[in-house]
């Protein structure tokens, strides 16, 4: 402890000697101290983010670029004032939440975010054992599914368990080192390919283009107009164009995300001095990688599937093996067009295009797809297959750490003790039983982030909107709440980022589940509102009473 307090005085003392320095110095020392922007980089660089980058590829081709980023700037954002609020208090988020802002949100906060990491821990055993036997060809006999799950719950347990000992730096960095593999491996094909690629359809790819929220991809446009009936297939394209938006938006930050950043921070002993750390971690450890790796798989994405299908699909006698792989895909899209014109019609040929083109693509297609470019299989399967396997790795092992700090919250246990272990193991079992039992036998393995990342879209709006309670609390932050022109432009800001995600999960919601979704949120803003009038009456019988005692 002693070695800990002595380090942990140091470093405030390195952060105060740069307050002033060169932006130059002050940076260097910055990116020497950073940590927890680099456990938010892991948790995001998962299936839900490969998944969506991937259809976005396909459907919005490089037209899209400009929407992760600036989703991902918007969750920093919201990320910043929470790790600004709990850098500035030293309270713990969800206790502050519960004394000073609403108990039902900040129980709502902590269930919400319970469960996402006990969910979306299925799809990374799913994502991971995929590209362990398709891109890296390792498992692949019989069993070889449990193996891989095994293999996968018992790097994440170990890895985890570093967390809480002294060998505490090894856990960083083999977190960094893991970012850096996944960023490195995607960055590696874009490498490849940099001579067949339109690098000027890609710069002008991050032009925010809102117009593609009421019509398809240019590239669709011309197609469509020489089906049998462009009004099905614009409709078609177009829902799943939104639906892939909402997906890409849900993946940026999650809330779980949301629950990781504070406690993380606490846990490594940061205070007030580190306030101006904690942004520029965000930066260099979430933003940036995640911005590398989800540009690089769309820009490859875009390039080898965006208009286009696979030949075999429409005529066998030049089917290949990834041809198999995709025909499920292609006979449930022409099969619902079937079923839209009814019996007597067949589809032209124009239309059988569409049905290929549209199917969902994973890394063992794209991987493929790019042995023409390498030259060499074993290349290009293995670049995808060690991305892929970083990914889904070091996802369940943030899920895993997230879910200790939430166990330990709801039962008000010590940080570090037997109830934290027992709830950091709990994503690693729920996942691998999850992944074996309940979705390990699904069509698409790869795509199986998709209906969770939806999800956490819907919960996200309750962590947006209690962070925005607390960064104008003068009750929670005293002297620290912002002033003047600075706390205008923050809610602004703040505002916007709310919004956006509130707008997603009511797309969600509706498109998903519908009235039941919406009288689901009914409910919980009856719950929030009892709760606020509970507070407040506490905080009125406080006040009866010290007068009393006065």
């Amino acid at each position: 402890m002693s070695e800990t307090n002595d380090s942990l005085a140091k470093e405030k003392e390195i952060l105060k000697s740069v307050e002033n320095a060169p932006t130059s110095e002050k940076l260097l020392t910055y990116t020497k101290l950073s940590g927890p922007g680099w456990l938010q980089g892991a948790i995001t660089l998962g299936g839900g983010s490969l998944a969506g980058s991937l259809y976005l590829g396909v459907i919005g081709g490089t037209q899209l670029l400009w929407l992760q980023p600036i989703m991902m700037i918007l969750g920093v954002l919201m990320l910043s004032v929470i790790g600004y609020v709990t850098l500035s208090t030293g309270k713990k988020p969800f206790q502050a939440i519960n004394e000073h802002i609403n108990p039902v949100l900040g129980w709502g906060w902590l269930i919400a975010a319970m469960l996402a990491n006990l969910v979306w821990a299925m799809p990374q055993f799913s994502l991971g054992t995929a590209a362990l036997q398709q891109n890296l060809g390792v498992f692949t006999g019989e069993g070889g599914d449990k193996l891989c799950a095994v293999l996968l719950f018992i790097i994440g347990t170990v890895v985890v368990l570093l967390y809480d000992s002294k060998a505490v730096k090894y856990f960083d960095l083999i977190l960094k080192v893991m970012v850096g593999v996944v960023v490195l491996s995607f960055f590696g094909v874009v490498a490849v390919m940099a001579g067949n690629l339109d690098w000027g359809a890609i710069f002008s790819g991050f032009i925010p283009d809102f117009s593609l929220l009421s019509q398809p991809a240019d590239k669709f446009k011309e197609v469509i107009a020489n089906s049998s009936d462009p009004t099905y297939w614009n409709e078609t394209i177009l829902g799943s164009q939104r639906d892939r938006m909402v997906t890409a938006a849900a993946t940026a930050v999650g809330i779980n995300m949301t629950f990781l950043l504070p406690y993380s921070m606490l846990r490594k002993g940061w205070g007030r001095e580190h306030r101006g750390l904690a942004s520029f971690d965000l930066g260099i450890g979430l933003f940036l990688p995640f911005f590398l790796a989800t540009t690089c798989v769309m820009i490859a994405s875009a390039s080898q599937f965006h208009g286009k299908f696979d030949e075999g699909l429409i005529d066998s006698s030049k089917a290949t093996p990834l041809t198999e792989k995709l025909q499920g895909g292609y006979n449930k899209n022409l099969g619902a067009f079937q079923t839209h014109i009814g019996e007597g019609k067949e589809p032209n040929e124009t239309d059988q295009q569409l049905a290929a083109m549209l199917v969902s693509r994973d890394a063992f297609q794209l991987a493929g797809s790019l042995e023409k470019l390498t030259g060499n299989k074993a290349v290009s399967q293995t670049i995808f297959g060690i991305g892929v396997v970083g990914m889904a790795i070091s996802t369940i092992i943030i899920l895993m750490l997230i879910n200790g700090f939430c166990l330990t919250e709801a039962l008000g246990a010590e940080m570090g003790g037997p109830i934290h272990k027992v709830g950091s193991v709990l994503p690693g079992i729920t996942g691998a039983l999850g992944f074996l039992f309940l979705w390990g036998n699904a069509d698409a393995k790869f795509l199986l982030a998709v209906p969770t990342s939806v999800f956490g879209m819907v919960l996200l709006p309750i962590a947006y909107f209690t962070f925005f309670c607390m960064i104008n609390s003068k009750e929670l932050l005293g002297d620290a709440l912002p002033k003047g022109g600075k706390r205008v432009a923050l809610n602004l800001a703040i505002g916007l980022a709310l919004l956006a995600s509130t707008i997603g999960a009511a797309w969600s919601i509706w498109s998903k589940v519908k009235w039941t979704g919406v009288y689901a949120v009914g409910i919980f803003l009856l719950l929030a509102l009892g709760g606020h009038c509970y507070r407040k009456l506490n905080q009125k019988l406080d006040r009866i009473e010290t007068k009393l005692k006065e």
